[in-house]
């Protein structure tokens, strides 16, 4: 049984939903930390709403935040336990952007998926096994897990940006251009790369604003 995500939500600045952003945040944070980005990016994309669901466990590694599934070397849980986890979010991830394409009215093209650190993993292994493509994915400073599965189990292929920062010591820089060859192995033929110079484990506004062309690219804005 999936769990129903706590959701904080930014509505358009034209009054008017035409398109969706929906943050998938990091270990141990929470959606209000992704929240904040619709702010600068609401101006250039007035026609879209923006959610940023609760993943849907608190994290051990972090107590007032909230994690995707568990991480063995942080938080001293079991590879199966990370496993599990793992597969339950990736139902309860699904079950959630089924129920926005219907309660928001929204078609698969009109919705970008942006994640961080965690939550890029969980948009990169979640949205290439849907079978309705969305409009693109930007995955900011985290990696493609099972990379060897891609090939056989992608359903759909849509536009994904890959941003890293190359000071990061958290995810290492390598897991782009790692992501991206998996990626293209698997047949993914729009996919970008940029890296953020000088930047750790984190978005900088040159990275932000790389993802806003792309979105409203893909978008169609």
């Amino acid at each position: 049984m999936t769990r129903v995500l706590t959701t904080q939500r930014k509505e358009p600045k034209s009054g008017e939903t035409r398109s969706a952003v929906i943050f998938l945040h990091g270990y141990g944070a929470n959606g209000a930390d992704l929240l904040g980005l619709a702010d600068p990016l609401s101006d250039h994309l007035p026609d879209t709403l923006f959610l940023a669901p609760d993943a849907p466990e608190n994290c051990a590694g972090s107590p007032m935040g909230y994690q995707w599934f568990p991480i063995p070397w942080i938080d001293g849980s079991s590879e199966e336990e990370s496993a599990r986890g793992m597969q339950a979010a990736v139902d309860d991830v699904n079950a959630f952007l089924d129920a926005v394409m219907v309660d928001e009215d929204l078609l698969p093209e009109q919705v970008v998926v942006f994640g961080f650190s965690q939550g890029t993993m969980m948009a990169l292994h979640v949205i290439p096994r849907r079978e309705d493509e969305i409009a693109g994915i930007v995955a900011f400073s985290g990696r493609l897990l099972s990379p060897d599965l891609l090939q056989d189990e992608a359903v759909s292929k849509p536009p994904i940006l890959l941003v890293h920062g190359d000071a990061d010591d958290v995810v290492p820089p390598q897991s782009l251009p790692e992501a991206a060859q998996a990626l293209q192995s698997a047949g993914f033929t729009d996919v970008y790369a940029h890296i953020m110079k000088g930047t750790g484990h984190g978005i900088a506004p040159d990275g932000l604003s790389v993802a806003l062309a792309f979105m409203r690219d893909k978008l169609g804005l």
